[in-house]
């Protein structure tokens, strides 16, 4: 267990492979974990310092239990009433949370890289903190844009559900997390179920906190739509998209890469709402290429 204090929080963190920092930043109520051994390996040996750490409110870091449990239907009425609404915190102080880590690291600058919910903080980070940012990879995220095409229902309808508390029922708990990713992973590249299984005993025992992906899922709705704030992005930036993606649809990683001046997408036929083990290779390869463009 690694450790670490800030001036704002105590974050969880390891790191991997040595050379120039690249920062991953994984996405709503997973833990740092979801970023692959065998895949940081792969990082790594294109010469990175592989940096992962748990987003507040998840994993090993510090959970805000002080705010309590969100108003989820209230803050999607204020929305429909056209009213902003609140919450505990929202990305931009999950972002500051991330720069903070690379200040308490003594890391001026860092390739940054984000999945899902990390993608919409990874955004923040480079738009927010642009001299921090050496490139930036947005993988399977969105603007935030209203407008932008939902999930669909089966996808949004595992996400929002629990599922059994593993305290209680681990087998009923893990049926679930086989079945989550049955919904969003990806068509074209099946995932090991067994392996599947494995990995989410391994998480559920290593923490199990769903009061902080309810704050993580109020932080994203208190943001919104970041598109004003991607203007100014200034590092190389690459968005990966899976085409059959049904929890963040392929349009919303079209638009990421629209409001980023110079972005460059990547749309890959067959993937979900998952890093498939069998695009491990090719994603690390297109990550390696876009830090490049920075030297």
């Amino acid at each position: 267990m690694t450790q670490i204090a800030t001036n704002t929080i105590t974050l969880e963190y390891d790191e991997r492979g040595s050379g120039t920092p690249l920062l991953c930043i994984m996405g709503l109520g997973a833990q740092m974990t979801r970023w692959p051994d065998v895949f940081r390996d792969k990082l790594a040996a294109r010469g990175f310092r592989v940096i992962r750490f748990d987003n507040r409110d998840v994993g090993l870091s510090q959970k805000i239990d002080e705010a309590g449990p969100p108003d989820i239907p209230g803050m999607l009425q204020a929305l429909a009433e056209g009213r902003k609404p609140t919450a505990a915190y929202d990305l931009n102080d999950m972002a500051a949370d991330a720069v903070a880590l690379l200040d308490a690291l003594k890391i001026d600058r860092a390739h940054v890289v984000g999945a899902s919910m990390g993608g919409m903080i990874g955004q923040l980070v480079a738009a927010n903190y642009p001299d921090r940012v050496i490139s930036f990879c947005s993988i399977m995220s969105s603007t935030g844009g209203r407008d932008l095409p939902p999930a669909k229902p089966e996808a949004m309808a595992i996400i929002t559900q629990r599922g059994p508390d593993p305290m209680v029922d681990l087998e009923g708990a893990l049926d679930f997390a086989v079945k989550a990713q049955q919904t969003i992973g990806s068509p074209g590249y099946p995932a090991d179920l067994a392996l599947v299984r494995e990995r989410a005993e391994s998480d559920l025992k290593r923490s199990y906190a769903p009061a902080g992906f309810g704050r993580q899922y109020a932080a994203v709705i208190a943001t919104g739509d970041r598109r004003a704030q991607l203007a100014n992005i200034t590092a190389p930036t690459l968005v990966i998209h899976g085409a059959d993606d049904p929890l963040v649809p392929v349009e919303a990683g079209r638009d990421t890469a629209k409001h980023v001046k110079g972005a460059e997408l990547v749309e890959i036929p067959g993937m979900g709402h998952d890093l498939p083990a069998q695009l491990y290779d090719r994603i690390a390869d297109l990550i390696a290429a876009n830090a490049a463009q920075a030297k």
